[in-house]
Formats: structure tokens, C-alpha cells, sequence
């Protein structure tokens, strides 16, 4: 059994150079996923607004596609830019050696840190090859105890998405990783989700059974929920990107762009900000409105 039954906390884990957790400043993912539509420079234009908009890494994902998708899966009719099934989309916006290559040097060159969802065990000994600071698992593959097992392995830490999941599916996946440098995240697996599926409060409750520290994955279109879960504690706030919302793609509806993110990491800080330290206190700034307004007791 995963919960936390009122134990202690589990420390903040170390992301890079960056503490994740409680009491720490929120770490932005980025998202860039497949939303480069197999086009390098798509991808390095999106690393760069990241960068821009102040966020702390970017992700993308990495498929072995015969793996992942039956044979039948790939073979059914897709009109898509790479050719007329789904199997020729799936390949199409799957980026190989070369390009992470190339993904790894341009963030090494801007200092943007960057790491991936793999989706089997071949991709994550392909994404461990660049010495990624942490792994990400989706929530599609949370229930695949053989994938959960290899990516701890690698001994990075993992960030463990929990959307279409069960609090039973979510014990056994935390029980099979273990809780150290563990990052479970809230998430609704609907692309776009509407607000009012995106049950915020379960950042609470992931908190309150697992004593891990806990984030929030979102897909809905706006900026209010992901400031929400932000103020409510989530040390993670992971939002797709992309350079237009109308470009061609699965992930672009539910994705934000450029302005977007750029406004979500400034409305962040301006809230992190304002949380102070919880101790009521008189300000100084405050002491002249009180000569001036308050009429018993002003000099209290």
C-alpha cells in the first residue's frame, strides 16, 4: 500500500541545479512534446520562447513506434502531412539520434534544460544516453510496471503523471517506484480539458496520501487554473507550447503560445510573491495609513 498514512513528508528532490518541492519556487515544463510536427526548427523555436518566457526546462517525448502501437494501429487510414496512414504520422513526428542530437546542443547552448516521456523501455535508454536531469513518465503509461521499473533505474528522478488513473492504479505505480526522488503530478487526460474536469483539489489529496511532492500537468487553454494549482502547492506546472494554436496537430488546441507562456511564468512569480510567509504582522508601509485612518486605538 502507497499512502502516506501521516508519515513525514518526503524531501524536495533535486531537478539539476534546481530543489522541486515544498517551499521551493514552482518549476515550469514546457511542453513541446510533438507539437515541433517533425520539423527541427520548429523545435528550436519553441526551446527559444521557453527560454524567453523564464521557464526551467522543456520536454519532449520519445516513442519506439513498433513498440508502443500495434501493427493494426499504425495501419489505419490517417490523412496527415507525412502520408495517408497513422502509422506514417507516428513516424513522421518521431525525432531520431540526429535530431536529439541537435535538441541536446541547442539547449546546452541556450542553457535550457530538457528531458522527455519515453514511452518504452528502448526510449528511455535512448533518452538516458544525453544524461537528461530527470525522466518523465505519461499517464497512458502509468499502469506499465516493466516501463516504470526501467526508468527507475535509470536513477534520475521521475515525474509520474496521474491522469486517467485511479487512486488504486496510482498506489501500485507509486509502490513499484518507490518515493524517493519521486514527482507525482495532477493531470486530466482530455486534449483540451474543460475546467471543470481538471479537479485541482486532488493536488491535496496526492499530497495527503502519498507525502511526495506534487505538481500539476494541465491541457486546458487558459492561464486561471494553472496559477490556481500554483498557489494551491503544486511545485510543478507542466503546460504544452506552441507557436499558433491553428497550426496543423493533436496537441496545438490544447497548448499555449508564445504570449501565453510567457504570461503564465510572470503571473507565477507575481503570485509566489504574494503567498508571504503566513505570520500576520503589522507593515511598516502600513504604519502611516494607520495614523491617518484609524480612529481608536491609532497609535496601536
Amino acid at each position: 500500500m502507497a499512502a502516506n498514512n501521516g508519515q513525514q513528508q518526503h524531501p524536495a528532490v533535486r531537478i539539476g541545479s534546481k530543489m522541486v518541492g515544498k517551499d521551493q519556487p514552482c518549476y515550469v515544463i514546457a511542453e513541446i512534446g510533438i507539437n515541433h510536427n517533425g520539423d527541427m526548427d520548429i523545435a528550436k523555436r519553441l526551446i527559444s520562447v521557453a527560454v524567453g518566457a523564464g521557464c526551467d526546462a522543456v520536454k519532449f517525448q520519445k516513442r519506439t513506434i513498433d513498440v508502443v502501437y500495434t501493427a493494426a494501429e499504425l495501419a489505419k487510414p490517417r490523412e496527415n502531412p507525412f502520408g495517408a496512414t497513422n502509422g506514417d504520422l507516428k513516424r513522421g513526428l518521431e525525432f531520431g539520434l540526429e535530431e536529439f542530437k541537435e535538441i541536446d546542443r541547442y539547449c546546452r547552448e541556450v542553457r535550457m534544460p530538457w528531458f522527455a516521456s519515453a514511452w518504452d523501455e528502448a526510449s528511455v535508454d535512448f533518452i538516458a544516453q544525453f544524461d537528461v536531469p530527470c525522466f518523465k513518465i505519461a499517464s497512458a503509461s502509468l499502469t506499465d510496471d516493466n516501463l516504470l521499473r526501467h526508468t527507475r533505474a535509470t536513477g534520475k528522478p521521475v515525474m509520474l503523471s496521474t491522469g486517467m488513473s485511479t487512486v488504486e492504479q496510482i498506489d501500485h505505480a507509486v509502490d513499484v517506484l518507490g518515493k524517493d526522488n519521486l514527482i507525482l503530478l495532477q493531470a486530466c487526460s482530455t486534449y483540451p480539458a474543460y475546467y471543470e474536469e481538471l479537479n485541482l483539489k486532488a493536488i491535496h489529496t496526492l499530497m495527503d496520501r502519498y507525502g511526495v511532492p506534487v505538481g500539476y500537468s494541465g491541457h486546458e487553454t487558459g492561464l486561471p487554473a494553472s496559477i490556481a494549482a500554483a498557489a494551491m502547492g503544486a511545485c510543478v506546472l507542466e503546460r504544452h507550447i506552441t507557436l499558433d494554436r491553428a497550426m496543423w496537430g493533436s496537441d496545438q488546441a490544447a497548448s499555449l503560445e508564445p504570449n501565453g507562456i510567457t504570461q503564465l511564468v510572470r503571473y507565477l512569480r507575481i503570485v509566489e510573491k504574494s503567498m508571504g510567509d503566513g505570520v500576520k504582522r503589522v507593515l511598516e508601509r502600513e504604519q502611516p495609513v494607520i495614523q491617518k485612518l484609524r480612529r481608536v486605538g491609532g497609535g496601536q
